[in-house]
């Protein structure tokens, strides 16, 4: 039976692989691998060494070519003391295999990378049903290419060794515990459903982003309440929500999951009643870390996440955090005031266009421009509950 164990060992040394696809740029794939590197550290790891190849295909056998991993393997050999290669792109069963049969390391993708960090943040019992559900689900169709003894027994009628014979009960185990996980989130879900219903008529307002734009470090702010947060990502998995009175306006403030570039499709689905949180908002407050160079690319990413859960049209207050972050890294030294100021005042002008007057510029560790943010949330949800319920004047006066 396949048994699900920790990837990903602390202080691990890790080659990352990416391929450059299409029509990406050799700087896109750049900065991926600087995404998956951030990853493989957030998991225990430590990046030694990067190879990346330009193909129109990835190879269906090795997804890299042929002497591309002989070049992998030959630094593997000659360096030592490397426990993992790190892929940017899904991975098969079988290509799993057939890369480790070369380079003799224990090889794992994006995916796999994910649900590891994801497992070792997981603490209650909804977040770590979710993960060990996206596990298995991760697991089945990739049974067959970890099976590394099936190519020795042969194929065809009459032939099905005890390889095989394994391997359907193996299909068949995570079959059974893939139900009965579904079953145990469902039961969840349900109290999960009692609890926010029991939250009254309160107006509901979520944090969305990219995974460390700093959502949970404004969300302590805002609510004055101490929520984990640190540089890594997935810091958070469970949602927390909390009560605010901005004014004597009261409301529910949520901190969920942060999304992130090629987020495997399993997790999406086994997280689901966690970023019913999302979906049950009245408003959402879209964190983007500004002084990240892909800061657009993370944007539109969120954005289309949010799409697919059906909640593009929900109004959205978007938060340009780390603007201190983005000053000292966007001007140098010897630029003039004036200069900056002209900068920072186009780039406030782009974004007012952009989000229809919607968002503002913020840094929640400086505590920048913050009585302006709490403003914005003030009147937005003063305004929600205008709407719903428009004869109750003790909710926004």
């Amino acid at each position: 039976m396949i048994e699900k164990k920790q990837i990903v060992n602390s202080l691990e040394n890790a080659i990352l692989v990416g391929v450059v696809q299409g029509d990406q740029t050799e700087q896109q794939v750049t900065e991926y691998l600087d995404e998956l590197a951030f990853l493989a550290e957030t998991a225990g790891a430590i990046t030694v060494k990067r190879f990346t190849q330009k193909l129109k295909h990835p190879d269906s056998k090795t997804f890299v070519g042929k002497g591309k991993l002989e070049e992998i393997q030959k630094y593997i050999e000659t360096k030592g003391n490397i426990g993992l290669l790190i892929f940017d792109d899904e991975l098969t069963g079988s290509q799993i295999s057939n890369i480790e049969k070369v380079v003799g390391t224990k090889t794992i993708d994006r995916s796999d990378l994910i649900l590891d960090i994801f497992a070792s943040r997981a603490k209650t019992a909804q977040a770590k049903t979710q993960v060990e559900l996206a596990q298995y689900q991760y697991i089945l169709p990739r049974l067959k290419g970890m099976w590394k003894h099936l190519e020795r027994q042969g194929g065809g009628v009459g032939t099905r060794g005890p390889g095989e014979t394994e391997i359907e009960t193996d299909r068949r185990i995570v079959k059974d515990k893939i139900s009965l996980l579904r079953k145990r989130l469902s039961e969840i879900d349900k109290q999960s459903f009692t609890q926010r219903k029991e939250r009254g008529e309160f107006i509901r307002v979520a944090l969305v982003g990219y995974t460390n734009v700093g959502k949970s470090t404004l969300m302590n702010v805002l609510s004055k309440s101490e929520v984990f947060a640190e540089n890594k990502l997935f810091a958070t998995l469970d949602t927390t929500t909390r009560k605010v009175v901005f004014e004597q306006t009261p409301f529910l403030l949520s901190d969920t999951v942060g999304f992130i570039r090629k987020l495997p499709h399993h997790l999406v689905e086994s997280f689901k009643s966690t970023l019913d949180e999302v979906r049950e908002a009245d408003i959402l407050l879209h964190v983007v870390d500004i002084s990240h160079v892909q800061y657009e690319e993370q944007l539109a990413v969120v954005n289309k996440t949010l799409a697919e859960l059906g909640c593009a049209e929900k109004p959205t207050i978007t938060i340009f955090n780390k603007m201190d972050k983005y000053a000292a890294e966007a001007f140098d030294q010897w630029l003039e005031e004036e200069v900056k100021q002209d900068i920072l005042r186009e780039l406030r002008e782009r974004w007012q266009e952009e989000t229809k007057g919607n968002c503002v510029f913020v840094s929640a560790t400086e505590k920048t421009n913050l009585d302006s943010l709490r403003q914005t949330i003030l009147n937005k949800v003063r305004e929600m509950y205008q709407i719903r319920y428009p004869y109750r004047a003790e909710y926004f006066y």
